[in-house]
């Protein structure tokens, strides 16, 4: 849905050039989506209505950030009642905004990828199980059948559950998102199949390796993915100034698979954090630079899970999490307010986008 039609590439940036308003007539288009997901700066729906309509002038898609509500299902609750409860509303919201839906499923923790997903731990169960899988292929089905995104990732950031989490684990992951993938094709579902992979970990930074690994195993190991996400946060790869950042950093990744490649999450602190120093004024030089990034790419979208900072007395932050890492990553602080960052995403939304 992201690249349609039969025009020739270079085509079509002329006649987007030459259809472009006198306003941004000038501007190099982009071939990529822009957006974020419903993330808000504290836990109440009043929060998440007002971040997204703050997005909403900035962006031409949405993203959707899953994880399976292993403890309900568990429990005896089909998926289509809980998405029905929890999902409907706000793809409905949405739509109604004109915005194509770009969804992820994290099926481990994302935010210590050695581990599954909490509440899988605390009911000491594992994605190992069969029974566990068959849930996730419910879930993943109800997602599809019932909000019919355009993209949908059925793993996240796998190359870092490879080396990070056990190779039962990782595994368990390839079995059962190959086997979702098979279902969702029977059923000939509209939705384009992706995972997504953390390119800190694909150029040996993270963990630090000192040598590019890349990730064909990755498309080894999920032969079904018509597209490839990329995770990206530099800041916390080694990196100490954006223009650091190799401008294959990206398209390097993608390499010569002939997938179309999206930034599905990521961004710069715009404050300093442990081990990294940082300031508004850097994460703004990272958004100018990642654009760069992208065009080199010639990403298909690129997207933020957080739009404002977070305020952490409002989420819950177990000892030891790595929550507060991310808690900067906003274009906007906690109180709605911009940061230098949000004028670079806005120049760079300002640019046509070629259909």
């Amino acid at each position: 849905m992201m690249r349609t039609g039969k025009v020739p590439r270079a085509l079509a940036l002329i006649l987007a050039a030459s259809c472009a308003s006198s306003t941004n007539a000038t501007l190099a288009p982009r071939p990529y989506y822009m957006g974020f997901a419903s993330t808000p700066p504290r836990l109440d729906v009043a929060s998440v209505l007002r971040t997204i309509d703050e997005w909403t002038p900035r962006s031409d898609a949405a993203l959707l950030s899953l994880t399976p509500p292993w403890k309900a299902m568990l429990a005896d609750t089909n998926p289509a009642v809980i998405i029905k409860r929890e999902q409907v509303e706000l793809v409905k919201l949405y739509r109604s905004r004109g915005f194509p839906i770009i969804a992820m499923i994290d099926v481990t923790d994302g935010l210590a990828r050695e581990r599954e997903a909490p509440e899988l731990v605390a009911a000491g169960r594992s994605i190992k199980e069969a029974a566990v899988q068959t849930l996730y292929k419910e879930y993943v089905v109800a997602v599809d059948s019932m909000l019919h995104p355009e993209y949908v990732a059925l793993a996240m950031e796998t190359n870092l559950i490879r080396a990070a989490a056990p190779a039962d684990v990782y595994d368990a992951v390839k079995v059962m998102t190959n086997a979702a993938a098979g279902v969702l094709r029977a059923r000939q579902s509209a939705s384009r199949l992706y995972v997504s992979v953390q390119v800190e970990t694909a150029w040996g930074r993270l963990p630090a390796t000192g040598q590019y690994v890349g990730v064909d195993a990755d498309l080894r190991d999920f032969p079904f993915i018509q597209a490839l996400g990329l995770s990206s946060y530099p800041f916390l790869g080694g990196f100490n100034e954006p223009s650091d950042v190799p401008i294959d950093y990206y398209s390097r990744v993608r390499g010569n698979s002939g997938l179309p490649a999206l930034v599905v999450e990521g961004g710069w602190s715009s404050g300093s954090v442990p081990g990294v120093s940082s300031s508004p004024q850097k994460q703004a030089r990272w958004i100018a630079r990642q654009m760069e990034l992208l065009d080199r790419a010639q990403a298909i979208g690129v997207f933020q899970i957080t739009f404002t900072d977070l305020d952490l007395t409002s989420f819950p932050v177990p000892p030891g999490s790595i929550l507060p890492l991310f808690a900067q990553l906003g274009l906007v602080d906690i109180q709605f307010q911009a940061k230098p960052s949000l004028a670079e995403w806005d120049k760079a939304f300002a640019r046509p986008r070629i259909p």
